[in-house]
């Protein structure tokens, strides 16, 4: 079951889930939504380019009178129930609400112990950095004064590419790093992300060397959500990157040859986009007047603003809190383990069924063959029976 939110401005994402316990598993886009569904009543607040604080309690409102209209679709079932088992239902839905309650008191504890615990992990981080990028050295190298030693340590500063390589490592972000991206990734030096109040989300930074590519030290990727604990993407705001000459990443330069008899005989030069990391700073948007939009676009779009959002949401969740088992690929022996486990449990089941089908073919195999021997007996019985009587007189 999907939920269409009302559309104030810019464009409203319902995420995931709206309550697990309602079993919203999955998102629409709103204009999706409405291209499948019958249109509904929209608030409009174009003189805005974001939502207000006003707007987003409104919008919470709205969705909780969206699910109170779900749950009365379903009051016609409490209907045709017995008495009886129409007021254990009712004592079950108050065992849910004390449930919910504990559960809202359960993310409002949680969003504290995460910001607790954030500010316990930073000096950890910024030791990692240290290292990586070379800043102080660790204990147990031995502090040689040889010209190769010297000129070896001066090759081998930190820990060369950590970044790029635990980034590539992670099974969605290793499908978006193409091999041109490969030489820029290695100037990264850290990657961090923080929590944003207003409006609510979070914001990563990723810090770079200066390098070839182009002039940001910084790039930053945030998400604004309506609701962080239910989460409703607002929108995504990337870094704009200012390119060196001839260097940017996301577009490439193809050569055509012109047609055969066409009067310009020189080749036409022009500048297509291209598949690169870094158009993750460049989200995809959903423009304000959505009426020219076909339902096909809408699910284009859909798809995108979902691919953006798990990549966002991995580097935040994955690949910053355990950046060093990406890098020694650690990380994905523990996936690569975790889905072998699945599968084992898979095959395990399946060879329960088959031992099962084989018990049942053995029984059936069995039944038969008691069903033979009782079939045999009872002819031999008959048989007996025939050879010991007088052969019947023949009437003339």
């Amino acid at each position: 079951m999907q939920v269409c939110l009302p559309r104030l401005s810019g464009f409203l994402l319902s995420f995931r889930l709206l309550s697990p316990a309602l079993g919203f598993a999955s998102w629409e886009h709103p204009i999706l939504a409405k291209k499948r569904k019958t249109r509904r009543a929209t608030m409009s607040n174009d003189n805005h380019q974001a939502v207000s604080e006003e707007d987003r309690v409104g919008l919470v409102n709205a969705l909780k009178d969206k699910l109170q209209s779900l749950a009365g679709e379903h009051a016609d079932v409490l209907e045709t129930l017995s008495p009886a088992v129409g007021k254990r239902v009712e004592v079950l839905r108050e065992i849910q609400n004390q449930h919910d309650e504990l559960e809202a008191k359960f993310f409002e504890e949680r969003a504290v112990l995460e910001a607790k615990y954030q500010k316990l992990y930073e000096p950890l981080y910024t030791k990692r950095y240290e290292i990586v990028n070379g800043v102080v050295e660790v204990d147990g190298i031995k502090d040689e004064s040889s010209v190769e030693t010297l000129a070896e340590d001066k090759a081998e500063k930190g820990v060369p590419d950590f970044w790029l390589t635990a980034l590539q490592a992670n099974e969605v972000l290793a499908e978006e790093i193409q091999e041109r991206d490969e030489e820029a990734l290695k100037y990264l030096k850290d990657i961090k992300w923080c929590r944003i109040d207003n409006p609510k989300g979070f914001k990563l930074e990723f810090f770079f060397n200066s390098n070839p590519y182009f002039k940001n030290t910084v790039l930053t990727k945030t998400y604004h959500m309506i609701d962080e604990d239910e989460p409703i993407l607002e929108k995504a705001i990337g870094t704009e990157i200012e390119w060196f000459p001839g260097k940017c990443l996301t577009q490439k330069i193809v050569t055509k040859k012109p047609k055969k008899g066409s009067k310009n005989a020189k080749p036409i030069t022009k500048t297509e986009d291209c598949e690169s990391f870094f158009n993750f700073f460049n989200p995809p948007e959903v423009p304000d007047d959505d009426a020219d939009i076909d339902e096909e676009t809408a699910e284009q779009l859909q798809t995108q603003m979902e691919l953006d959002y798990d990549i966002g949401s991995t580097i935040r969740d994955k690949i910053i809190p355990h950046a060093v088992s990406w890098f020694t690929g650690e990380a994905v022996q523990d996936v690569d383990a975790e889905i072998e486990d699945d599968e084992n449990g898979d095959e395990d089941e399946d060879e329960e069924d088959d031992e099962d089908d084989e018990d049942d073919e053995e029984e059936e195999e069995e039944e038969k063959g008691k069903s033979k021997k009782r079939s045999a007996t009872r002819q031999k019985k008959s048989g007996g029976e025939q050879a010991d009587r007088p052969a019947e007189c023949k009437q003339q």
